[in-house]
């Protein structure tokens, strides 16, 4: 399953790692771009709800292959067919639809075969090793837009999708929904709603996508404009720091669950909220350092970050009843996924109405509009739970 999730993302950074050149090439304001990179989260968030609800009822395995299917149409369209931020904000959500259908539909069939500690495990290795997906992504569509362009690194991208289908249609055992589950409403939260526990880690994982997904949306045109700012290349580019950085991640967020199981969830979860929220906050202001301290930087930050994502996952999905595990997770993510459509967005919008002072004061402003929510959440978080 973390094979084919690695797979399944090979179009999830594409229009991010190309932002900069898109942006010159169509002429879009940093909202508009913001925009676009906002409505793959946008798609994933209408379709969630539906196609997570559905593992309750149907195969999880059969919902990730048609999924695969419409996330690689969503790349191949954008890259055979977009030509300004309309057309191509269609093929983003049709991305985002299918990487719906795929992620947590994925971790569904994932827990559906696993049990006790060994579900709490998987759950970890399998969300943190989004990140390794991430740099895949990343990777793919800056080598492959160099040597032919972007049109190209967008096909190239489509090409994961299908076969992570295969891989989970062919390798995985089939599972029959538990008794009682075809009875229940189709997008009925209400259960869910009322689990206290489930809704704690529902809304803390919202803030950590608000952080994360503005963050991923930026990264690369951030330090575009860093290196551009020194006058000078750098040893290690725009793309291949982004790389590395999302590489790296994955290790914190499996250590963040470990310790998360052994010193408790809510300690650890705040811990790495409050480091996470504080860094976010400063890290547009450090503009003008030195290259590979601004590199050791975004590493620490995308360490910090991921902290906490494995540890309110598995808390999700521990806490949710198995008859409405589905419902669970789709609530979980339509709520992640919803705060990734607006951050980018808000991102683009805030660095535009402070670009024309410095750079670092613009890049600042737009970074502390995600770092504030880390801050703010663990005080919120232990307010509710006291109530």
């Amino acid at each position: 399953m973390c094979i084919a999730h690695v797979v399944s993302l090979a179009g999830f950074s594409t229009y991010p790692a190309l932002l900069p050149g898109l942006q010159d090439e169509w002429g879009m304001s940093g909202a508009e771009a913001g925009l676009l990179s906002g409505l793959f989260f946008a798609g994933y968030m209408v379709a969630v709800p539906v196609l997570t609800t559905l593992t309750d009822r149907i195969d999880a395995r059969r919902i990730y292959f048609a999924s695969t299917l419409a996330a690689a149409a969503g790349s191949a369209g954008f890259g055979l067919f977009a030509d300004g931020a309309a057309s191509g904000g269609a093929f983003q959500l049709l991305l985002g639809a299918g990487v719906a259908g795929t992620y947590m539909p994925g971790l569904r069939a994932l827990t559906d075969n696993t049990a006790g500690k060994a579900q709490g495990r998987g759950i970890a290795f399998y969300t943190a090793i989004f990140g390794v997906g991430m740099a895949g992504s990343v990777l793919l569509a800056g080598e492959v837009a160099a040597l032919a362009g972007w049109r190209a690194a967008f096909l190239a991208s489509a090409l994961g999708p299908p076969l992570a289908g295969a891989i989970v249609v062919r390798l995985l055992p089939p599972r029959t929904p538990a008794r009682g589950a075809a009875l229940a409403k189709l997008l009925d939260f209400r259960p869910v709603l009322r689990n206290r526990a489930a809704m704690a880690f529902a809304l803390g994982y919202a803030v950590h996508c608000w952080e994360l997904f503005g963050t991923r949306s930026w990264l690369v045109a951030f330090l575009t404009s860093a290196e551009r700012a020194g006058g000078g290349a750098w040893l290690l580019g725009p793309i291949a720091i982004t790389a590395i950085a999302n590489t790296i991640s994955p290790a914190a967020s499996v250590l963040g669950n470990e310790l998360a199981m052994r010193s408790g969830r809510a300690r650890v979860i705040r811990a790495t909220m409050t480091a996470s929220g504080a860094l976010t906050c400063v890290l547009g202001f450090l503009l003008g350092l030195p290259w590979y301290v601004l590199a050791v930087l975004v590493a620490l930050h995308m360490i910090l970050v991921m902290g906490d994502s494995s540890a309110l996952t598995a808390g999700l999905v521990e806490s949710a009843d198995p008859a409405t595990r589905g419902a669970a997770m789709a609530l979980h993510s339509t709520l992640g996924f919803g705060a990734g459509f607006v951050a980018p967005l808000a991102f683009g919008a805030v660095y535009d109405a402070a670009a024309g002072g410095a750079p670092a004061a613009a890049w600042g402003a737009a970074y502390a509009t995600l770092g504030v929510g880390g801050l703010l959440a663990p005080l919120l978080l232990r307010w509710r739970a006291r109530a």
